[in-house]
């Protein structure tokens, strides 16, 4: 009698060609695209993390909400975001949260979380190109434009 085990399959389909997706350019292309991504009857209300997925030309593969929260925090695990990033073969990603408060600053929390994930991006060869705290309004902070990433 031969052991069953789970077969694990492991997949990513472009809906988009690749060729017509938006190339991010900017901080300011990642803001736009990933505020029209938000859930305007949310955003204010709720904190999420999400993940913009980018090919080596930073075409845009794909964003990925990797949580939804509370009011003044979301919990990002980060094993799962890796298998997200793996699983999409991406090779650059910029990583952004909202803060319904509005406050553009980020926290100790928001610092301390980037760099564990840029670190162990660092491990598997993906960049993380910044990290865009979203809110509300539309505006945006960059960690890359104020040097802490």
């Amino acid at each position: 009698m031969k052991n069953k085990v789970n077969e694990i399959r492991i997949s990513y389909k472009e809906k988009i060609s690749i060729s017509k997706s938006p190339a991010i350019k900017s901080s300011a292309d990642a803001g736009k695209l990933l505020f029209e991504t938000w859930d305007k009857n949310t955003i204010a209300i709720q904190e999420s993390f999400k993940v913009l997925l980018l090919n080596n030309s930073n075409k845009v593969k794909g964003v990925y909400e990797l949580s939804k929260g509370g009011i003044t925090g979301t919990l990002v695990d980060i094993r799962i975001l890796f298998a997200v990033i793996l699983k999409s073969v991406s090779v650059a990603v910029i990583l952004s949260h909202c803060h319904p408060s509005g406050k553009l600053q980020p926290s100790e929390a928001d610092k301390q979380l980037t760099d564990k994930i840029k670190n162990a991006a660092a491990f598997f060869d993906v960049k993380v190109l910044d990290h865009l705290i979203i809110v509300p309004n539309g505006e945006y902070y960059s960690f890359a434009d104020n040097g802490i990433l």
